[in-house]
């Protein structure tokens, strides 16, 4: 679904204007985080977590229909011969917009063979598709990584100084419980809400980034600084300490993710677009199915261990980012190879 609705957006917005618009979305994405965040606090330790699934599943009920109301990319149409759904989307872009439409007619050569699995190992994208894969498994990752690891620091209360959280056990006897688990009070939930704003708060200096730096660049250097605030995590610090490196972690790695996602967009041409996306997008689960033996598994026997691994994918990440042959700003979006 998210590759799907940013591959319609940047086939609809022009090229001067995708590295600002494209950012801006991630305010809805944050306004979701922040309302299941909400509502876990209220619905789990009142009637549990199978009903927090069962309220968060209605929004994507609801979408199935409202997806029935989203337009066709002109783009996709013109590609598939078929210019007279095109014609009519961008007759109902220049209503709204209380413009005329220009004249002359849509002419594209159809493609034949379309969204072919070899066309992203072509010559001319071979490099950087490897490359960019490397960026997604690396980026989602360090995603679902902090985020894990976010609940895992707060449930263990690894601050400086604290100490173990006591676990009452059968006959009121006290014993130190290796999993140390407790159900989240209100101020870990204020904790969880306060590091997850950090995914809008990079947001300006990203999307200043993106559009003055170039794709490339921006997104090496926040991956660069990702690396950087893994391993500042190992530092004794306060819970306000912790609190602000989980911040600007979940900051730095929502800036990854929106530059990625608009590079990865603006590199292919229409034919491959949302194959490109879609197999970036399978190398993004993976690296989220690996996060939780990091951040819950390795990181309870060497938490050390867990810090490195994740700074040291991030700086991978960084130099691939960094060594990408093609760069996207200002680039028009291509139709065909």
């Amino acid at each position: 679904t998210a590759v799907g609705r940013l591959i319609i957006k940047t086939e609809f917005l022009p090229t001067k204007y995708r590295g600002y618009m494209l950012p801006l979305s991630q305010v809805f994405w944050l306004a979701g985080s922040l309302l299941i965040i909400g509502l876990a606090s209220v619905v789990v330790p009142s009637i549990g977590w199978r009903w927090l699934i069962r309220v968060a599943s209605i929004p994507g009920i609801i979408l199935i229909v409202a997806f029935k109301f989203i337009p066709e990319s002109a783009r996709f149409n013109v590609s598939t011969g078929n210019t007279r759904a095109a014609l009519a989307t961008l007759e109902s872009i220049a209503r709204m917009n209380r413009s005329a439409m220009p004249e002359g007619t849509l002419a594209e050569p159809i493609l034949e063979k379309r969204g072919r699995f070899a066309d992203l190992l072509d010559a001319k994208y071979l490099r950087t598709t490897l490359q960019i894969w490397v960026i997604w498994l690396g980026i989602s990752f360090a995603y679902y990584g902090i985020i894990l690891a976010s609940a895992e620091l707060l449930e263990r209360d690894l601050v400086c100084g604290s100490k173990p959280r006591v676990v009452e056990t059968a006959g009121d006897l006290e014993s130190q419980s290796p999993c140390h688990c407790h159900m989240f009070t209100p101020s870990d939930y204020q904790t969880m809400i306060i590091s997850t704003v950090g995914e809008i708060a990079l947001n300006p200096l990203n999307m200043l980034g993106i559009n003055f730096l170039g794709r490339r660049l921006s997104l090496s250097i926040t991956m660069g600084c990702t690396a950087l605030f893994f391993l500042l995590l190992n530092i004794c610090t306060s819970s306000a300490g912790l609190i602000g490196f989980l911040f600007m972690l979940r900051a730095l790695v929502a800036a990854n993710f929106i530059t990625i996602y608009i590079y990865t967009a603006e590199v292919y041409p229409t034919a491959t677009r949302a194959l490109g996306m879609g197999t970036s997008g399978s190398l993004c689960r993976i690296g989220a199915m690996v996060a939780p033996f990091i951040s819950q598994v390795l990181m309870s026997a060497s938490f050390l261990g867990a810090l490195c691994l994740f700074s040291s994918v991030c700086v991978i990440c960084a130099i691939s980012a960094f060594t990408l042959p093609i760069e996207t700003k200002g680039r028009a979006l291509q139709q065909t190879k």
